[in-house]
């Protein structure tokens, strides 16, 4: 019998296959396979929207918790999934540990920042606090001699905040170092479009860009195509599909509590989504299973 495609070797196909690969957010099951539905190549589960969920915040975390989300959605799909590895959840002999998990939870690539860990809240007020070059270095080192180890077909993604606050040299001089301890990829987060158009040529690996929407320190949002001209081999759509839920969600039941009824969607557009939701969870290979046992009238058959 053909074995299974581990998503690791599917992520390193991907990757040399195609010239850029757009990887939007999801946190829960549902959301990956409506992502793949459309198409998407991959998919991408990120510490925002896993603590977002949660009804916590990123700096919150455990590794059990972002493995038992990404790692969900991972065993969902059949497209790989890059999940949000924070800051390796501790030194770098927990960065081996939390490599093992992820790659036993079927996804196929992390990135691991230089942030302090435990990481603060006040990441999100944009306070960085990155740890010495050393630290970040043999975070990446140890996290790459425990992919060789476990998969060596799973992807490293070095990731740096110190673009924010040093600049860019301080960041792909990061990332140049990251690559020499073995990182696949590299993920910086560029101030301005300038920084953004320089980013590709300063580091040496393939970067990956974070499109943040709803970001409130001016970083630019491009689209896929714009990125992909720039010289970037990927971008994480890090929040789209929670604000896009939270959003409509939160309109639909203003109304609910304000009118008693719901008007956004015509009832033919409600059936066709519970009927989308229906196929995309399996339904009618249970149906089957079902007609095939106990949905049959005469037992003899069987």
């Amino acid at each position: 019998m053909p074995q299974p495609v581990r998503q690791t070797a599917a992520l390193r196909k991907l990757l040399k296959k195609k010239d850029f690969v757009y990887m939007p957010v999801a946190y829960d099951a549902l959301g990956g396979r409506l992502l793949q539905s459309i198409g998407f190549d991959a998919v991408y589960t990120g510490g925002f929207v896993t603590g977002g969920s949660r009804c916590t915040s990123e700096p919150m975390l455990t590794l059990d918790e972002q493995v038992d989300t990404a790692g969900q959605v991972a065993n969902a799909i059949d497209i790989p999934l890059v999940a949000d590895g924070g800051a390796g959840f501790g030194e770098p002999l927990h960065t081996m540990r939390s490599v093992r998990e992820f790659i036993r939870a079927g996804i196929a690539g992390t990135h691991i920042e230089d942030q302090l860990y435990p990481k603060r809240a006040h990441y999100h007020k944009y306070v960085a606090h990155a740890v010495e070059r050393r630290e970040f270095i043999d975070k990446i080192r140890f996290a790459c001699k425990q992919r060789d180890k476990s998969d060596p077909d799973f992807v490293i993604i070095a990731r740096t905040d110190t673009c924010r606050f040093m600049g860019l040299k301080e960041a792909s001089w990061r990332i140049n170092a990251a690559a020499d301890a073995g990182a696949d990829m590299g993920l910086l987060f560029p101030k301005n479009e300038e920084e953004m158009k320089k980013a590709p040529k300063a580091c040496k690996i393939p970067l990956v860009y974070v499109i943040s929407r709803g970001n409130r320190d001016g970083r630019p949002l491009p689209t896929g195509p714009q990125l992909a001209d720039i010289g970037y081999k990927g971008a994480i759509d890090a929040l789209t599909y929670l604000l896009v839920s939270f959003y409509y969600a939160k309109r639909a039941y203003m109304e609910i509590k304000k009118t008693g009824g719901f008007k956004g969607l015509t009832n033919e557009q409600c059936v066709t989504a519970r009927h989308e939701i229906e196929t995309l969870v399996g339904l009618d290979e249970f149906y089957k299973v079902e007609e095939q046992t106990v949905e049959q009238k005469k037992w003899g058959k069987r």
